[in-house]
């Protein structure tokens, strides 16, 4: 059972409104990258590396058997802010079909974090490439 578990989307929308500047809200994104299920070495390769990444990034997507399959994910960093945004990832597609996650509307999520803001450009094209990684890989 992971430390995310009992976290929603609309938990961390709601924490990161009660911290009033940024240093606050990058210590609780690295929290959350803190509370990720270690990924075991093995399953950090090419197949699941996030490219476009200044930090390295890797994500596994998982399928259940079922119809539609519910994907679960996997995800680690080198860098502990971008951890953090992996933990974001995680709970906003995993447990979903395929096309519940083609539908997730991540930008707005994003905007309600204030991400599209404060994050430097490089972690944004990260970000975006690990979203793009995600929602390409579910329906493969």
């Amino acid at each position: 059972m992971s430390k995310l578990d009992n976290l929603t989307i609309p938990d961390i929308i709601e924490n990161f409104d009660l911290f009033d500047d940024w240093e606050d809200k990058y210590v609780y994104l690295i929290d959350l990258g803190k509370k990720l299920p270690a990924m075991q070495d093995t399953d950090k390769n090419d197949e699941t590396k996030v490219h476009g990444c200044q930090a390295e990034v890797w994500v596994k997507l998982v399928k259940s058997d079922s119809t539609p399959p519910v994907i679960k994910l996997q995800g680690d960093s080198n860098s502990t802010i971008v951890k953090g945004l992996v933990a974001i990832a995680i709970l906003l597609f995993s447990g979903k079909s395929p096309g519940e996650i083609q539908s997730v509307d991540e930008k707005s999520v994003f905007q309600q974090l204030g991400l599209d803001q404060y994050l430097s450009p490089t972690r944004k094209v990260g970000l975006a490439s690990m979203v793009e990684k995600i929602k390409k890989s579910a329906n493969s």
